[in-house]
């Protein structure tokens, strides 16, 4: 396949979370030894599906192939369909779920705004089942990300707020989505400035906030608020300690999958 005849769509791209380095590193082995197995998806000439083993394959120079969906008739299209496959994929964080979800929802809600200005065509071109609720409140959004509509609240907050290197931490998972809510009410100086600072300095700065908002609400509330937080913080670090279990097994499955081949090669290579 000519390289030159694909297209990134950034967008499209910035839908998926990165991966860590144990799971790039355990993809790119399984590359060197095997091959591209699987058909890169394009829609036209934009990649859709499989933008880490087409990077993996150019910097390798590793043979692959190509296949086209043609089931799409616009860019919304594709981009419904990289959304609902990232948000049924358990390894997707909570604030990406989010930010998936809510970028749904601004996609079906544009398109609902267009049919209701083209009443002729307003039958034919019906929202697809595929989009399932009106997606007109928070809490379709929340049931759709799989988290509570105060996290998609605080999303949002973030998304309007945050520096972009608030918002990396947010994905890397070094400050929660609580925290990250509340550091992002501070100036973008001193948002910069926490990041810089690492977790520690993340955690401060999201509790100098917290004591600020509290200092005029009463005490049952604040109290409130801090066990949330609390939760928050604890709920993160556990889903960090399970992402890198995942990672370390990911690996190993790869490893244990190479081995058995390679014991396959030389049984069947053996003398009889």
């Amino acid at each position: 396949m000519n390289t030159a005849n694909i297209t990134i769509n950034e967008e499209l791209r910035s839908f998926i979370d990165p991966l860590a380095d144990i799971e790039y590193a355990a993809l790119e082995r399984s590359l060197r030894l095997e091959g591209c197995r699987d058909a890169l998806v394009l829609w036209n000439d934009i990649l859709i599906d499989g933008h880490n083993r087409y990077a993996i394959c150019r910097k390798l120079d590793i043979p692959f192939k190509t296949v086209q969906n043609t089931s799409f008739s616009s860019i919304e299209d594709v981009q419904l369909w990289v959304i609902e496959n990232n948000l049924a994929r358990r390894s997707v964080s909570d604030y990406q779920r989010g930010v998936l979800a809510l970028r749904k929802k601004d996609i079906v809600a544009a398109r609902s705004a267009q049919r209701a200005g083209e009443p002729d065509k307003a039958q034919d071109d019906a929202a697809p089942e595929a989009e399932g609720p009106p997606w007109s409140t928070r809490e379709d959004v929340a049931k759709a990300a799989r988290v509570s509509s105060n996290t998609i609240s605080q999303i949002e907050r973030i998304q309007r707020a945050a520096t972009p290197q608030l918002v990396e931490a947010v994905r890397a998972g070094t400050i929660s989505i609580n925290a990250a809510a509340n550091v992002a009410s501070l100036p973008e100086e001193q948002q910069r400035a926490a990041v810089a600072g690492g977790r520690k300095e993340l955690q401060q700065a999201a509790k100098q906030v917290r004591e600020q908002k509290a200092a005029g609400r009463p005490k049952r509330e604040v109290l409130a608020d801090a066990d949330v937080e609390a939760a928050g913080d604890d709920l993160a670090k556990l889903r960090a300690q399970i992402g890198a279990l995942k990672d370390r097994v990911a690996s190993l499955t790869t490893e244990n999958t190479v081995l058995k081949q390679r014991i396959g090669r030389l049984d069947g290579s053996a003398p009889e």
